[in-house]
Protein backbone atom coordinates (compact mmCIF):
# COMPACT_ATOMS: atom_id res chain seq x y z
CA UNK A 1 0.00 0.00 0.00
CA UNK A 2 1.50 3.34 -1.03
CA UNK A 3 1.69 5.97 1.66
CA UNK A 4 0.78 9.57 0.90
CA UNK A 5 3.23 12.37 1.61
CA UNK A 6 1.39 15.23 -0.08
CA UNK A 7 -2.28 15.54 -1.03
CA UNK A 8 -3.35 18.35 -3.35
CA UNK A 9 -7.10 18.91 -3.41
CA UNK A 10 -8.86 21.20 -5.87
CA UNK A 11 -5.88 23.54 -6.15
CA UNK A 12 -6.62 26.73 -8.04
CA UNK A 13 -3.96 29.41 -8.54
CA UNK A 14 -5.07 32.63 -10.22
CA UNK A 15 -3.03 35.63 -11.35
CA UNK A 16 -4.35 39.16 -11.47
CA UNK A 17 -4.25 40.60 -14.98
CA UNK A 18 -5.71 44.06 -15.58
CA UNK A 19 -7.76 43.86 -12.42
CA UNK A 20 -9.21 40.39 -13.02
CA UNK A 21 -8.03 36.99 -11.79
CA UNK A 22 -7.35 34.15 -14.25
CA UNK A 23 -6.53 30.58 -13.22
CA UNK A 24 -3.13 29.22 -14.26
CA UNK A 25 -3.77 26.10 -12.16
CA UNK A 26 -7.38 25.06 -12.27
CA UNK A 27 -8.87 22.36 -10.04
CA UNK A 28 -5.87 20.03 -9.63
CA UNK A 29 -6.22 16.91 -7.48
CA UNK A 30 -2.98 14.98 -6.94
CA UNK A 31 -1.33 12.66 -4.41
CA UNK A 32 2.44 12.39 -4.05
CA UNK A 33 3.61 9.16 -2.43
CA UNK A 34 6.54 8.69 -0.09
CA UNK A 35 9.88 7.79 -1.72
CA UNK A 36 8.72 8.29 -5.33
CA UNK A 37 9.79 10.48 -8.24
CA UNK A 38 6.72 12.11 -9.73
CA UNK A 39 7.22 13.90 -13.05
CA UNK A 40 5.04 16.79 -14.13
CA UNK A 41 5.33 17.30 -17.88
CA UNK A 42 3.87 19.72 -20.41
CA UNK A 43 4.62 22.67 -22.65
CA UNK A 44 5.70 26.06 -21.36
CA UNK A 45 2.62 27.86 -20.14
CA UNK A 46 0.83 24.70 -19.00
CA UNK A 47 0.94 25.69 -15.32
CA UNK A 48 3.70 23.38 -14.04
CA UNK A 49 5.82 26.00 -12.28
CA UNK A 50 2.73 27.88 -11.07
CA UNK A 51 1.60 24.69 -9.35
CA UNK A 52 5.03 24.01 -7.84
CA UNK A 53 5.30 27.50 -6.36
CA UNK A 54 1.76 27.22 -5.01
CA UNK A 55 2.66 24.20 -2.88
CA UNK A 56 4.88 26.33 -0.62
CA UNK A 57 3.12 29.67 -1.29
CA UNK A 58 6.12 31.23 -3.01
CA UNK A 59 3.94 33.39 -5.26
CA UNK A 60 3.55 37.11 -4.59
CA UNK A 61 0.18 37.04 -2.84
CA UNK A 62 -0.47 40.68 -3.73
CA UNK A 63 -1.10 39.53 -7.30
CA UNK A 64 -1.94 35.85 -6.81
CA UNK A 65 -4.88 34.01 -5.28
CA UNK A 66 -4.33 30.40 -4.14
CA UNK A 67 -7.38 28.30 -3.27
CA UNK A 68 -7.90 24.67 -2.32
CA UNK A 69 -5.87 22.45 0.00
CA UNK A 70 -2.28 21.22 -0.01
CA UNK A 71 -2.01 18.71 2.83
CA UNK A 72 1.51 17.87 3.97
CA UNK A 73 1.75 15.51 6.93
CA UNK A 74 -1.94 16.21 7.47
CA UNK A 75 -1.49 19.99 7.71
CA UNK A 76 -2.82 22.42 5.10
CA UNK A 77 0.04 24.51 3.75
CA UNK A 78 -2.30 26.97 2.01
CA UNK A 79 -3.89 27.97 5.31
CA UNK A 80 -0.59 28.53 7.10
CA UNK A 81 0.75 31.92 8.09
CA UNK A 82 4.10 33.07 6.67
CA UNK A 83 5.80 32.20 9.96
CA UNK A 84 4.32 28.70 9.97
CA UNK A 85 5.16 27.87 6.37
CA UNK A 86 8.71 29.19 6.76
CA UNK A 87 9.26 26.31 9.17
CA UNK A 88 8.25 23.89 6.40
CA UNK A 89 10.21 25.48 3.53
CA UNK A 90 13.76 24.19 3.50
CA UNK A 91 13.28 21.85 6.44
CA UNK A 92 10.56 19.56 5.07
CA UNK A 93 10.21 20.76 1.46
CA UNK A 94 13.27 21.75 -0.58
CA UNK A 95 13.12 23.66 -3.87
CA UNK A 96 15.52 23.44 -6.81
CA UNK A 97 14.84 26.34 -9.17
CA UNK A 98 15.39 26.20 -12.92
CA UNK A 99 17.65 29.28 -12.99
CA UNK A 100 20.18 29.03 -10.15
CA UNK A 101 21.90 32.29 -11.11
CA UNK A 102 18.77 34.27 -10.29
CA UNK A 103 17.77 32.01 -7.37
CA UNK A 104 21.14 32.31 -5.60
CA UNK A 105 22.02 35.52 -3.79
CA UNK A 106 24.76 37.15 -5.92
CA UNK A 107 26.28 38.90 -2.88
CA UNK A 108 26.64 35.87 -0.60
CA UNK A 109 29.26 33.16 -0.89
CA UNK A 110 28.01 29.65 -1.58
CA UNK A 111 28.94 28.36 1.86
CA UNK A 112 26.98 31.14 3.56
CA UNK A 113 23.89 30.34 1.51
CA UNK A 114 23.99 26.67 2.50
CA UNK A 115 24.53 27.61 6.14
CA UNK A 116 21.56 30.00 6.07
CA UNK A 117 19.12 27.08 5.87
CA UNK A 118 21.03 25.21 8.56
CA UNK A 119 20.90 28.27 10.84
CA UNK A 120 17.14 28.52 10.50
CA UNK A 121 16.27 24.83 10.81
CA UNK A 122 19.00 23.20 12.96
CA UNK A 123 20.87 23.77 16.23
CA UNK A 124 24.33 23.30 14.72
CA UNK A 125 27.07 25.64 15.87
CA UNK A 126 29.30 27.54 13.41
CA UNK A 127 31.79 24.68 13.07
CA UNK A 128 29.01 22.14 12.60
CA UNK A 129 27.32 24.23 9.90
CA UNK A 130 30.56 24.65 7.98
CA UNK A 131 31.31 20.93 8.21
CA UNK A 132 27.80 20.11 6.96
CA UNK A 133 28.11 22.63 4.09
CA UNK A 134 31.42 21.12 2.98
CA UNK A 135 29.93 17.62 3.22
CA UNK A 136 27.02 18.68 1.02
CA UNK A 137 29.30 20.28 -1.57
CA UNK A 138 31.27 17.04 -1.70
CA UNK A 139 28.06 14.99 -1.99
CA UNK A 140 26.84 17.01 -4.99
CA UNK A 141 30.10 16.39 -6.80
CA UNK A 142 32.11 19.58 -6.33
CA UNK A 143 35.76 18.82 -7.15
CA UNK A 144 37.07 21.29 -4.57
CA UNK A 145 34.43 21.84 -1.85
CA UNK A 146 36.68 24.19 0.14
CA UNK A 147 37.12 26.51 -2.85
CA UNK A 148 33.43 26.39 -3.85
CA UNK A 149 32.43 27.16 -0.25
CA UNK A 150 34.18 30.54 -0.48
CA UNK A 151 33.12 31.46 -4.04
CA UNK A 152 30.33 33.75 -5.23
CA UNK A 153 27.67 32.38 -7.61
CA UNK A 154 28.99 34.28 -10.64
CA UNK A 155 32.35 32.54 -10.23
CA UNK A 156 30.77 29.12 -10.88
CA UNK A 157 29.79 27.46 -14.14
CA UNK A 158 26.13 26.69 -14.86
CA UNK A 159 26.49 23.07 -13.78
CA UNK A 160 28.30 24.05 -10.57
CA UNK A 161 25.61 26.60 -9.72
CA UNK A 162 22.95 23.96 -10.15
CA UNK A 163 24.91 21.61 -7.87
CA UNK A 164 25.14 24.39 -5.28
CA UNK A 165 21.37 24.91 -5.60
CA UNK A 166 20.84 21.18 -4.99
CA UNK A 167 23.11 21.30 -1.94
CA UNK A 168 21.00 24.11 -0.46
CA UNK A 169 17.73 22.30 -1.22
CA UNK A 170 18.95 19.08 0.40
CA UNK A 171 20.81 20.65 3.32
CA UNK A 172 18.17 19.72 5.91
CA UNK A 173 17.28 16.36 4.35
CA UNK A 174 13.73 17.33 3.34
CA UNK A 175 10.92 14.84 2.89
CA UNK A 176 9.97 16.36 -0.47
CA UNK A 177 12.14 18.01 -3.13
CA UNK A 178 10.54 20.07 -5.90
CA UNK A 179 12.90 20.28 -8.89
CA UNK A 180 11.63 22.85 -11.39
CA UNK A 181 13.30 22.06 -14.74
CA UNK A 182 16.70 21.61 -13.05
CA UNK A 183 18.60 20.92 -16.31
CA UNK A 184 17.02 23.45 -18.68
CA UNK A 185 20.01 25.73 -19.29
CA UNK A 186 22.70 23.02 -19.19
CA UNK A 187 24.41 21.15 -22.00
CA UNK A 188 23.62 17.47 -22.55
CA UNK A 189 26.62 16.08 -20.67
CA UNK A 190 25.99 18.23 -17.59
CA UNK A 191 22.27 17.45 -17.76
CA UNK A 192 23.02 13.74 -17.48
CA UNK A 193 25.34 14.36 -14.51
CA UNK A 194 22.73 16.44 -12.67
CA UNK A 195 20.01 13.83 -13.25
CA UNK A 196 22.31 11.04 -12.05
CA UNK A 197 23.07 13.12 -8.97
CA UNK A 198 19.40 13.74 -8.23
CA UNK A 199 18.59 10.06 -8.63
CA UNK A 200 21.47 9.03 -6.35
CA UNK A 201 20.62 11.53 -3.61
CA UNK A 202 16.91 10.73 -3.74
CA UNK A 203 17.65 7.04 -3.36
CA UNK A 204 19.98 7.65 -0.41
CA UNK A 205 17.68 10.07 1.41
CA UNK A 206 14.40 8.27 0.61
CA UNK A 207 12.86 11.64 -0.22
CA UNK A 208 10.02 12.15 -2.66
CA UNK A 209 10.71 14.30 -5.73
CA UNK A 210 8.37 16.33 -7.91
CA UNK A 211 10.32 16.71 -11.14
CA UNK A 212 8.98 19.41 -13.46
CA UNK A 213 10.12 19.14 -17.05
CA UNK A 214 9.09 19.39 -20.69
CA UNK A 215 11.60 16.69 -21.67
CA UNK A 216 9.96 13.28 -22.06
CA UNK A 217 13.38 11.63 -22.24
CA UNK A 218 14.06 12.83 -18.69
CA UNK A 219 10.65 11.55 -17.62
CA UNK A 220 11.34 8.07 -19.01
CA UNK A 221 14.68 7.95 -17.24
CA UNK A 222 13.75 9.37 -13.85
CA UNK A 223 10.06 9.02 -12.96
CA UNK A 224 7.90 6.43 -11.24
CA UNK A 225 4.64 8.19 -12.15
CA UNK A 226 3.78 11.00 -14.55
CA UNK A 227 1.23 13.76 -14.66
CA UNK A 228 0.69 15.42 -18.05
CA UNK A 229 -0.38 19.04 -17.59
CA UNK A 230 -2.12 21.24 -20.12
CA UNK A 231 -3.73 24.68 -19.68
CA UNK A 232 -3.81 24.42 -15.89
CA UNK A 233 -5.20 20.88 -15.68
CA UNK A 234 -3.65 17.43 -15.29
CA UNK A 235 -5.09 15.71 -18.35
CA UNK A 236 -3.43 12.31 -17.84
CA UNK A 237 -1.94 10.56 -14.82
CA UNK A 238 -0.23 7.16 -14.99
CA UNK A 239 2.79 5.05 -13.97
CA UNK A 240 5.65 5.96 -16.28
CA UNK A 241 5.82 2.67 -18.18
CA UNK A 242 2.07 2.66 -18.70
CA UNK A 243 2.10 6.21 -20.03
CA UNK A 244 4.74 5.50 -22.67
CA UNK A 245 3.26 2.14 -23.62
CA UNK A 246 -0.38 3.19 -23.67
CA UNK A 247 -0.82 7.01 -23.89
CA UNK A 248 -4.48 7.97 -24.06
CA UNK A 249 -5.20 11.68 -23.96
CA UNK A 250 -4.84 13.45 -27.33
CA UNK A 251 -2.31 15.84 -25.79
CA UNK A 252 -0.13 13.04 -24.43
CA UNK A 253 -0.28 11.19 -27.76
CA UNK A 254 0.62 14.37 -29.61
CA UNK A 255 3.63 15.01 -27.37
CA UNK A 256 4.93 11.47 -27.83
CA UNK A 257 4.30 11.56 -31.59
CA UNK A 258 6.44 14.71 -31.79
CA UNK A 259 9.57 12.95 -30.50
CA UNK A 260 12.07 11.81 -33.16
CA UNK A 261 12.77 8.07 -33.08
CA UNK A 262 15.84 8.22 -35.32
CA UNK A 263 14.23 6.86 -38.49
CA UNK A 264 15.44 8.89 -41.47
CA UNK A 265 12.09 8.63 -43.29
CA UNK A 266 10.07 9.46 -40.22
CA UNK A 267 7.51 12.24 -40.40
CA UNK A 268 6.97 13.88 -37.03
CA UNK A 269 3.58 15.00 -35.80
CA UNK A 270 3.33 18.78 -35.38
CA UNK A 271 1.04 20.07 -32.65
CA UNK A 272 -0.94 22.95 -34.10
CA UNK A 273 -1.17 26.27 -32.27
CA UNK A 274 -0.01 27.12 -28.77
CA UNK A 275 -1.25 26.94 -25.18
CA UNK A 276 -3.90 29.69 -24.98
CA UNK A 277 -3.21 32.68 -22.70
CA UNK A 278 -4.93 32.69 -19.31
CA UNK A 279 -7.49 35.28 -20.38
CA UNK A 280 -8.68 33.04 -23.23
CA UNK A 281 -8.74 29.56 -21.70
CA UNK A 282 -11.91 27.66 -22.62
CA UNK A 283 -14.06 27.13 -19.53
CA UNK A 284 -15.93 24.10 -20.83
CA UNK A 285 -14.94 21.00 -22.78
CA UNK A 286 -11.48 19.58 -23.42
CA UNK A 287 -9.01 22.47 -23.38
CA UNK A 288 -6.87 20.78 -26.05
CA UNK A 289 -9.73 20.51 -28.55
CA UNK A 290 -8.89 23.73 -30.42
CA UNK A 291 -5.52 22.18 -31.38
CA UNK A 292 -7.16 19.10 -32.93
CA UNK A 293 -9.79 20.81 -35.11
CA UNK A 294 -10.25 17.71 -37.28
CA UNK A 295 -11.72 15.82 -34.30
CA UNK A 296 -15.50 16.00 -34.03
CA UNK A 297 -16.63 18.24 -31.14
CA UNK A 298 -19.22 15.62 -30.17
CA UNK A 299 -16.59 13.32 -28.68
CA UNK A 300 -15.56 15.88 -26.05
CA UNK A 301 -17.35 15.99 -22.72
CA UNK A 302 -18.98 19.31 -21.94
CA UNK A 303 -17.70 19.04 -18.36
CA UNK A 304 -14.65 16.72 -18.51
CA UNK A 305 -14.19 14.19 -15.70
CA UNK A 306 -11.46 11.64 -15.00
CA UNK A 307 -11.78 8.15 -16.47
CA UNK A 308 -9.75 5.22 -15.11
CA UNK A 309 -8.41 3.47 -18.22
CA UNK A 310 -6.45 0.85 -16.27
CA UNK A 311 -5.56 0.73 -12.56
CA UNK A 312 -3.78 4.01 -11.62
CA UNK A 313 -4.11 5.35 -15.17
CA UNK A 314 -6.50 8.31 -15.38
CA UNK A 315 -7.50 10.51 -18.32
CA UNK A 316 -9.47 13.75 -18.22
CA UNK A 317 -12.34 13.79 -20.76
CA UNK A 318 -13.71 10.85 -22.75
CA UNK A 319 -12.23 12.28 -25.98
CA UNK A 320 -9.41 9.72 -25.74
CA UNK A 321 -11.80 6.95 -26.81
CA UNK A 322 -12.27 8.24 -30.36
CA UNK A 323 -9.19 10.37 -30.92
CA UNK A 324 -7.43 10.15 -34.28
CA UNK A 325 -4.48 12.00 -35.70
CA UNK A 326 -5.38 13.91 -38.83
CA UNK A 327 -6.85 11.22 -41.05
CA UNK A 328 -5.17 8.34 -39.23
CA UNK A 329 -6.51 6.08 -36.51
CA UNK A 330 -4.35 5.84 -33.37
CA UNK A 331 -4.19 2.31 -32.01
Amino acid sequence: MKENLLAIKNLRTSFRIEGKYYAAVDGVFLDIYKNEVFALVGESGSGKSAMALSITKLHNLNYTRIEGEVLFDGKDLIGMTETEINKVRGRHIGMIFQDPLSALNPLLRVGSQIEEALTYHTNLDAAGKKARALELLHDVGMVNPQLTYSQLPHELSGGMRQRAMIAIALSCKPDLVIADEPTTALDVTIQAQILDLLRKLQSEMKSSVILITHDLGVVAEMADRVGVMYAGQIVELAPVNELFKNPQHPYTRSLLASIPSGESTERLHVIQGTVPPLQHLPRTGCRFSHRTPWVSPEIHQEEPVYHEVTPEHFVLCSCYKDFTFEGQEVS
